[in-house]
């Protein structure tokens, strides 16, 4: 599966975490994932059950998180503004959450009521997203995450034949249509078909640039190792459908003259090498790799938590500095920075995000030339002076991610010779850039003028010759080796 030159060259994406969960914007201890409240409802009912007859005045089975719905209204939306936003922030591409775990459909849906027109916004959010991003030039993926729907609301996670818990049961038996929000239960091939079914919906509604699904935990679970050809019978459906549904989904794109693009999501990486690109919430790896992707959290969760709009949050949130320093080192080892937002259910984003998204489109309007397009150098990184490299042609970029107030030398140039080096620029400034070539390697001098960048500075440097050079580590296991220890689940952190 190529890599489109709209990913690989894009480099910055929007995720957007937005649904009914967005209207509670609640979680135990005021950080993680708030997304996955609609679950731990039920999952931590000595918490919740009290916060719900606080917030509501009932709790399940009463008032579960089906009636939490109509609260939803998205009535201060404007997708337009999302969009324009977007782009001034720098992104190439966005990803909404069409469906989350928690089963409620963003878009227009003919097979399930329990579906954003129909419901709480009565808006095609999904749509009117996708038209108004697209106006503004950028791609397009209504993100798809089903497949851990079957576990989300039942007793033990994870499993081919999973049983609803207590409460879901009787709220399904008060209000029989709420089967079709809460379930099904575990992998059928019911259930399998209905997941490929809703796919196939968005994808001939809204023809996305890509097929972005979660991991499925299922593949590594319950007496299941697919990739290594281990699989219950259920799940060797499942996996039969989902390879049938991802060929399909390519071949789509290959009739529309529209190169799209799957990823690749997990810890134990849902598809062989080369279907799509590998992913994982806050990933940092160490590494040049294949074609890889970060899905990258401002604070401590994907969907809206009110307590991080609390200027006193305890919890740690990205700094600007922060947000800067981590996008300019995913891109320098081949990865994509997919930054998400977490809306609140009107459809507005907090102040503190706006804020990182646009200190993001300011910093890519001055430094976009080592960013998009670029491709990785023969090293990455140079821990002394916390350097991150980047090349566009005979073009290497030096992003120095300290105040470049005294002269420093790049390592890894020390085989270079006086010829190889045309020039040397700073960009954002009109300052002359002393340079000279020394037995360590290419010296900089900084002017004293650095322009009006701020948090990392790119230095370009011409050369004589192509400087990059393509050097992967192409192997799963070395890839992995010192990434940064997440939860694999997600639904715990």
């Amino acid at each position: 599966m190529p890599v489109p030159a709209w990913f690989d060259d894009g480099k910055i994406g929007i995720f957007i975490h937005w649904g009914p969960y967005s209207e509670i914007g609640y979680r135990k201890g005021g950080k993680g994932y708030a997304e996955h409240v609609p679950k731990m409802i039920y999952e931590d009912s000595t918490h919740y059950y009290p916060f719900m007859r606080e917030r509501y005045g009932a709790c399940p089975p009463e008032f579960g998180y089906k009636d939490i719905i109509p609260d939803f209204k998205a009535e201060n939306w404007q997708p337009e503004e999302w969009a324009a936003l977007f782009a001034e922030a720098g992104a190439k591409y966005v990803v909404l959450t069409a469906e989350h775990h928690d089963g409620f459909a963003m878009w227009d849906s003919e097979l399930t009521p329990w579906n954003a027109v129909d419901m709480g916004p009565h808006r095609d959010l999904v749509g009117d997203l996708g038209k108004a991003v697209r106006a503004e030039g950028l791609k397009y993926a209504p993100s798809y995450h089903r497949e851990r729907h079957t576990s989300f609301f039942t007793t033990k996670k994870y499993k081919v034949n999973a049983e609803a818990r207590p409460d879901i049961l009787e709220e399904i038996r008060r209000v029989p249509e709420a089967v079709s929000l809460y379930g099904p239960f575990g992998f059928s091939n019911e259930a399998v078909d209905e997941y490929v079914a809703r796919w196939k919906e968005i994808q001939d509604k809204y023809q996305p640039d890509m097929l972005w699904m979660d991991d499925f935990p299922i593949y590594t679970r319950d007496g299941n190792n697919v990739r290594k050809g281990k699989a219950r019978p259920e799940i060797q459906y499942l996996d039969d459908q989902l390879r049938a549904m991802i060929t399909d989904y390519m071949n789509n794109g290959a009739a529309n003259n529209q190169p799209v693009y799957v990823n690749n999501k997990g810890g134990n990486p849902n598809w062989p090498d080369g279907v799509g690109c590998y992913e994982k919430d806050n990933l940092k790896l160490p590494v040049i790799g294949p074609k890889w992707q970060s899905c990258t959290t401002f604070g401590t969760s994907f969907g809206y938590l009110a307590d991080e709009e609390n200027p006193n949050y305890p919890h740690h949130k990205k700094t600007v500095e922060e947000v800067i320093h981590e996008m300019v080192e995913i891109i320098s080892r081949n990865g994509n920075f997919l930054i998400n937002i977490g809306p609140k259910g009107d459809g507005t984003i907090p102040a503190w995000q706006v804020e990182r998204l646009k200190a993001m489109g300011e910093w890519l309007s001055i430094n976009g030339e080592a960013i998009y397009g670029s491709r990785y150098w023969k090293i990455n990184q140079q821990k002394e002076e916390h350097i991150s490299f980047t090349t566009q042609g005979e073009k290497l970029y030096a992003i120095k991610c300290e105040i470049p107030e005294n002269p420093f030398v790049i390592a890894g140039t020390q085989d270079w010779t006086a010829k190889t080096v045309k020039s040397v620029a700073l960009l954002g400034s009109d300052a002359k850039v002393i340079w000279q070539m020394t037995t360590e390697g290419l010296q900089i001098t900084p002017p004293q003028d650095l322009g009006n960048t701020k948090y990392a500075w790119s230095f370009e440097i011409t050369t004589n010759e192509n400087q990059h050079h393509p050097n992967v580590i192409n192997k799963g296991k070395e890839v992995l080796k010192g990434t940064k220890k997440v939860d694999l689940d997600g639904f715990d952190k």
